[in-house]
């Protein structure tokens, strides 16, 4: 975690003045005395502190100029990020690499790296493609019997909920510059779940 003002003002405190000065090394312990769930500070980072100090009368941090640029170092991690993990999010390549969220957006939309989401379809055993083949065959000989067969037909849809943690599209995604054809199946008769389901029927009036 970079310092604040604070941090370096405490620093100032415990360097000391006139022949009460402790030196950076016992700057540095007892700053992580004081702080130890803190990352520990260098030597090199307090007396850099004490130069500003000496130099400028102040610990503030230089008032920026415009949007700082990102270089093309940063914009490589962010990418290998991405190629290393597809699954990857925003938030997570902005904590690992210590940029801002915004920064990570524009470099996956300037290299056009896209967030794709997973394609959830129903998992199929071996007598499944039998049993459509004769599931068609059996619609076809009765809609060619009977006219207003499908028109007695109930069409019926249904949205699933899992309980388990499964995996949500709205939130799972794969960056990648090509649509990747993602896709996990997934147990239609899982335990653990609640299906919403509604039907309509188109009444053949004759």
């Amino acid at each position: 975690m970079p310092l604040n003002e604070r941090d370096r003002i405490e620093i100032l405190m415990m360097i000391g003045v006139g022949d009460r000065m402790r030196t950076q090394q016992e700057v540095c312990r007892l700053f992580h005395e004081m702080h130890p769930d803190r990352e520990p500070v260098s030597q090199s980072t307090v007396s850099r502190i004490e130069r500003k100090y000496r130099e400028l009368g102040h610990v503030r941090d230089a008032p920026r100029q415009g949007r700082p640029k990102i270089n093309e170092n940063v914009q490589q991690d962010v990418i290998l990020s991405a190629l290393e993990n597809p699954h990857c999010t925003v938030r997570q390549v902005s904590r690992d690499l210590n940029i801002g969220k915004s920064s990570v957006s524009n470099i996956f939309k300037k290299v056009k790296c896209h967030p794709y989401r997973v394609r959830l379809i129903h998992e199929l055993a071996e007598d499944d493609f039998d049993r459509r083949t004769e599931f068609c065959e059996y619609m076809m000989d009765h809609n060619n019997q009977n006219n207003g067969f499908i028109a007695n037909i109930l069409f019926s849809d249904e949205a699933t909920f899992f309980l388990n943690g499964h995996v949500n599209r709205q939130n799972t995604r794969y960056w990648s510059q090509e649509n990747p054809h993602w896709m996990q199946e997934y147990h239609t008769q899982h335990p653990q779940k609640v299906n919403v389901w509604a039907g309509r029927r188109n009444i053949h009036h004759i």
